[in-house]
């Protein structure tokens, strides 16, 4: 079975457009097969971007894009510079494409993790690939912090069945951890990095 965290070049385009409405604000999103929630913004997404606060601003990474409604949402809500990474070619061609046509000012580019990124960050925002499995999860969320800036956060999304107990009391070791909403099972966390340099 292919996953969306796996380029497979070999399944077959299928793109659909899809408007959605988040907080009010009317967005239209080009999915296709191969990538996460090809039928529409999933309800961890929308949750996660519902919860955010008011005073989001500077520089924001969306880790694992892709088709791109968190980091066209950042980008369109907020006074932020944003950076958009995913390891699926077919995500980040979507990504493009859908930041032209939500008029999104966005920087979109391939990362196996951080391989490529080069910057720290006032914000990375995620709904991580759960089923990559723990140990890439971990890797994912515990080195954000080196490419974050002092007191910069996560915000992510996971749902309770998936461990977000367990994941945030892990969490405590390297962040300051808050549950900031729940929504039907799923936990919106943010991760604050304890360096203060």
């Amino acid at each position: 079975m292919s996953h969306y965290f796996i380029d497979d070049k070999s399944l077959e385009h299928n793109i659909v457009s899809k408007d959605v409405f988040i907080n009010d604000k009317q967005f239209s999103f080009l999915t296709d097969n191969g990538v996460f929630s090809k039928k529409g913004l999933d309800f961890g997404t929308r949750s996660l971007l519902e919860s955010l606060p008011n005073d989001i601003n500077g520089d924001a990474l969306d880790f694992g894009c892709g088709y791109g409604p968190i980091g066209i949402y950042l980008k369109k809500t907020y006074n932020c510079n944003v950076d958009m990474i995913d390891i699926n070619e077919r995500s980040i061609d979507l990504a493009k494409q859908n930041a032209k046509l939500n008029n999104a000012s966005v920087n979109i580019f391939y990362s196996d993790i951080y391989s490529n990124v080069n910057k720290k960050y006032d914000y990375i925002v995620t709904n991580p690939p759960i089923r990559v499995g723990k140990n890439i999860l971990y890797k994912i969320l515990f080195e954000a912090k080196e490419h974050l800036k002092a007191n910069g956060k996560i915000y992510l999304v996971i749902n309770k069945d998936q461990g977000a107990k367990s994941l945030m009391k892990d969490l405590e070791n390297d962040y300051e951890v808050e549950l900031i909403n729940k929504n039907k099972g799923f936990f919106i966390i943010s991760a604050e990095n304890r360096l203060t340099k």
